[in-house]
């Protein structure tokens, strides 16, 4: 979509386009666009069916704020998912910040969050119409905020009480893991985080690329690591810190809490097993969810926590161990069998195991359901048959 297509989906005429577009969206394609060209030539009507489909994936990550929104295809993809941004102003509120310019602002999605937030917002970003959605998108939900096009590593951001940037993490061949292949690279957001101010980046980035006194926070939300943020300057209050967004809310969990694995040790199984968040694991705090369960690891190099208690926590899934069962295929087999297993949940960790290979050659067939997981307690293979709380 070109920006002169988008402009007119915002005048009346694209508005009532893009209306009906909404009505006939359960309608076969063909015959919706054979009744919407009756009015509009076929690029507007492209154009609307394409915002229509979007705004129905989007739902995903905006809720009921995704019907008044736009997007194109990349930047949807590319986008925070609603809850992580509100958390992320959450935090520029608690920083007490008032101002935020948002350095490579694509649709919006981030400035949306901090100006519901209260913030006073800008965002710039190269792509003139990703900047004008942006805009419009703040207008649909009546929210205040100023956008520009703009080189964001040319900008003067010094009157603003914190810069926010989010580097496209792709190249030419697609989505790139090398951080001088960022835009803007990796030099430029070292240059950013010495002052106050949040990058978001990608979930693997390798502890030892974040810049000392520069705070990583792993995020998940439903059980799905979606981010990693870098914070630094006086907004940087932890070293390490997972945060999990779930239906109860949100808690956090850092390096402060974690007394290391000399502390909690590794031991034996017990009568519980924990399945720590991912991004509890990503941002490797998983001796900190020991010490919260008064437990301990089942290996020094496996992410399963193991405890005589019974625990409620966030940061992890709980299980109760029913039995232990033997790890060699041929005898599993037999055992679930004589369990009545006939449909089983594999989880694993830290074996080479494919659950859905393993799960075709076991070839249950009983009438109980059951959970299985596969690990290394103590260096040695395991099978745990579990039943989680």
């Amino acid at each position: 979509m070109d920006l002169e297509t988008f402009r007119w989906l915002l005048t009346d005429e694209g508005q009532a386009l893009l209306g009906r577009a909404t009505e006939l969206i359960d309608v076969p394609e063909l015959q919706a666009q054979t009744e919407l060209r009756r009015t509009a030539p076929a690029p507007a009507v492209a154009a609307a069916v394409t915002q229509v489909e979007l705004r129905r994936r989007a739902e995903a990550k905006f809720g009921d704020l995704a019907a008044r929104l736009y997007f194109t295809p990349d930047a949807l993809e590319q986008a925070t998912r609603l809850s992580v941004s509100t958390h992320r102003a959450g935090r520029y509120q608690a920083f007490g910040a008032s101002t935020l310019i948002d350095l490579g602002c694509s649709i919006g999605g981030d400035l949306i969050a901090a100006a519901r937030a209260g913030l006073v917002c800008a965002g710039v970003d190269l792509d003139p119409v990703r900047v004008a959605i942006a805009e419009a998108n703040l207008a649909a939900l009546g929210l205040p905020g100023a956008t520009q096009v703009a080189d964001a590593t040319t900008v003067d951001h010094s009157g603003f009480d914190l810069a926010f940037a989010d580097p496209a993490r792709r190249s030419g061949a697609g989505r790139t893991f090398k951080v001088d292949d960022w835009t803007p690279p990796w030099s430029w957001v070292e240059g950013l985080l010495r002052r106050d101010a949040c990058v978001k980046v990608a979930p693997g980035i390798p502890h030892d690329l974040v810049p000392a006194g520069v705070e990583a926070e792993w995020v998940s939300d439903g059980g799905e690591v979606k981010e990693a943020a870098l914070w630094s300057g006086r907004t940087a209050t932890a070293d390490r810190r997972a945060t999990v967004i779930g239906a109860g809310g949100l808690a956090s969990i850092t390096d402060e809490d974690d007394p290391g694995i000399e502390a909690v040790g590794v031991g034996a199984v017990g009568d519980f097993l924990y399945e720590p968040d991912g991004a509890v694991i990503r941002a490797g705090l998983v001796t900190a969810v020991a010490a919260g369960v008064g437990g301990r690891l089942v290996d020094p190099k496996i992410a399963y926590v193991t405890s005589d208690a019974s625990f409620r926590t966030p940061f992890a899934r709980g299980y109760r161990v029913l039995e232990h069962l033997p790890y060699r295929e041929k005898q599993l087999k037999a055992a679930l069998r004589e369990r009545g297993i006939g449909r089983l949940t594999i989880k694993k960790r830290g074996v080479d195991v494919s659950p859905e290979a393993l799960r075709k050659r076991l070839a249950l067939s009983g009438d109980e359901e059951g959970t299985i997981v596969l690990t290394r307690v103590d260096g040695h293979g395991t099978a745990l048959l579990v039943a989680p709380f």
